[in-house]
């Protein structure tokens, strides 16, 4: 069957899984033709129906890794998708530690959806905890490599015949059930447990409601932006993206957590592809 469109389908607090999805998915649509569509699931209100593809769609379909996995707060959600036949490219983007399961995780999401996966990735972009590790990644060389795999995956497609022959794309990862999620401990080996933790806001702020307008779960008071009214994911979109530098963390345990990181992991992590 012809496929018609490729959808850039993500949830990307602050934007490092958009630019390489949106990259792969431009590059796709450029070299067949296809109609390029997008889907954006990061906020509340793009979760209130389920998106619903056929099989004349292809999607780009991209997460962020938390704690080595697809995020838990997405599950209820991503469970809603109808993928009708539709072709899938699952993408995780993780920073610069691992990605360990996420990315069979999604692939099995998509597969359970009712996709057919075709071939997958795991990319590189900047910690959401941290402005130096992975800065600035997705940069000009993991681009490259999106349109490198843009590339095969176009091949794949026009190779491609009847979807009832189609398996799922092998991935790397460990199959279900999947290891746990990944446990950050200090340095006599004891967990450290940043789950309730959340941000602060300091006397920068003045009162813009960017924090409240843009935080995936709805959890920031639009009355009180210092007032969190659900649960805190760390995707760090309301400190990353604030004009006025007003909200940080200061949680000894988080601190821990974000310098171990950044001293651990220099390395450049590149990116994986699977088609």
């Amino acid at each position: 069957m012809k496929r018609e469109r490729v959808w850039a389908v993500y949830f990307s607090a602050t934007d490092t899984t958009k630019k390489t999805v949106c990259r792969i998915a431009d590059r796709v649509a450029g070299i067949t033709g296809m109609e390029r569509k997008e889907f954006d699931f990061t906020l509340p209100e793009a979760r209130k129906e389920a998106a619903v593809f056929g099989e004349e769609d292809l999607l780009i379909f991209g997460t962020p890794v938390i704690a080595g996995r697809v995020p838990n707060v997405l599950l209820k959600y991503l469970a809603t998708i109808q993928g009708n036949g539709a072709l899938a490219v699952p993408v995780v983007s993780y920073g610069n530690r691992n990605y360990d399961d996420a990315l069979i995780e999604l692939r099995d999401i998509l597969e359970k959806a009712g996709c057919h996966t075709i071939a997958g990735a795991a990319f590189v972009g900047e910690h959401s905890f941290s402005r130096t590790l992975a800065a600035g990644r997705p940069d000009e060389a993991d681009f490259a490599v999106a349109d490198a795999f843009a590339e095969k995956i176009a091949d794949k497609l026009s190779a491609i015949g009847s979807a009832d022959t189609l398996t799922p794309i092998e991935v790397k990862g460990i199959p279900y059930p999947y290891r746990g999620y990944y446990q950050p401990r200090d340095r006599k080996g004891n967990p450290v447990d940043i789950r309730k933790v959340k941000p602060k806001t300091n006397d920068n702020c003045d009162d813009c409601k960017l924090c409240a307008r843009i935080c995936p779960l709805g959890s920031i008071s639009f009355d009180n932006v210092r007032e969190f009214t659900g649960i805190c994911m760390k995707c760090c979109a309301c400190i990353k993206k604030c004009p006025k530098q007003a909200k940080y963390y200061d949680d000894e345990r988080y601190l821990y957590h974000q310098h171990e990181l950044e001293e651990g992991y220099t390395r450049r992590a590149e990116p994986e592809l699977f088609v």
